[in-house]
């Protein structure tokens, strides 16, 4: 309702972004206790949240709605958020079908583990 609706309105927004706080806020108090979601070590549980909350606490979801909703006074999801952002495999995923942003971390197609070293469109648009 925030980002996408043609006409704000303003009891749906307000609404989903209370229920967007509580939900940070469940998120928040659960990395206060552990460094991962389920325990000490990463698994399942935090790729399939992180897409979500770690992508709206790094800003990169749903326009300024990281501003909108102070995402930035999660603390334990913010460094939750910077530690899965900084595993290698995350970075080299969020490659893979990216069709915008900067050119060296677009990788349209993979099809070999040296695609990301050979393929990104920084390359391809180079060769051309």
């Amino acid at each position: 309702f925030y980002a996408y609706a043609p006409q704000k309105i303003e009891y749906a927004i307000d609404r989903f972004a209370m229920e967007t706080k509580r939900q940070m806020d469940v998120l928040d108090r659960r990395l206060a206790e552990s460094e991962y979601l389920a325990g000490p070590d990463y698994t399942i549980a935090d790729m399939a949240v992180w897409p979500w909350y770690g992508g709206l606490a790094k800003g990169r979801s749903y326009n300024d709605a990281a501003q909108f909703l102070s995402v930035h006074e999660y603390k334990n999801v913010q460094r939750w958020a910077d530690a899965i952002d900084a595993r290698p495999a995350v970075t080299r995923g969020r490659m893979v079908n990216r069709m915008s942003g900067d050119p060296a971390f677009q990788l349209r197609e993979r099809h070999d583990a040296s695609d990301f070293e050979t393929k990104t469109q920084d390359k391809l648009e180079a060769a051309e």
